[in-house]
């Protein structure tokens, strides 16, 4: 196992600890984005954007001030949503569309948080690196958004 992987497993068992039992989906997310943005190197933010009356709303995050509303279907977040898939973006500069909250920002992954099979929001962690988030990341956030879904 490379230690990236092994990074994943120790913050998702830590992330487990953290929110088991505990009904309060606000206040898991404020906790789930301080532990990414305190563990994973090279990002510059870590948070949540949650839909609220058909938009994505800026939930719990750690890094600079952020955009607060995403349209579906726009930027990263927004497109995540309309495909409900995975958005793993090697240089957001390319992506068509791309909403530029820290222009610090070159890549991005997105994933989508399903409750009861919709989606209720996304993750989204931004990186000032180029192509930062590869196949490994994704399959370790993506048991990362798995307990969070589980615990909603």
């Amino acid at each position: 196992m490379s230690k990236k992987s092994e990074q994943y497993k120790l913050m998702n068992a830590q992330l487990q600890a953290l929110i088991c039992d505990v009904p309060y989906h606000i206040a898991n997310m404020a906790n789930a984005a301080a532990l990414l943005y305190n563990t994973l190197e090279d990002i510059n933010w870590a948070g949540f954007y949650l839909i609220e009356n058909g938009m994505l709303v800026l939930g719990p995050f750690q890094g600079k001030t952020a955009c607060i509303e995403i349209c579906v279907g726009k930027g990263v977040c927004g497109t995540a949503v309309e495909r409900d898939e995975i958005m793993l973006v090697e240089d957001v500069h390319l992506f068509p569309g791309h909403i530029a909250c820290d222009s610090a920002s070159n890549s991005e992954i997105v994933l989508p948080i399903h409750v009861n099979g919709e989606i209720v929001g996304v993750l989204d962690i931004d990186s000032p690196k180029l192509a930062r988030f590869d196949e490994e990341d994704r399959d370790g956030l993506e048991e990362f958004v798995h307990i969070f879904e589980t615990s909603w």
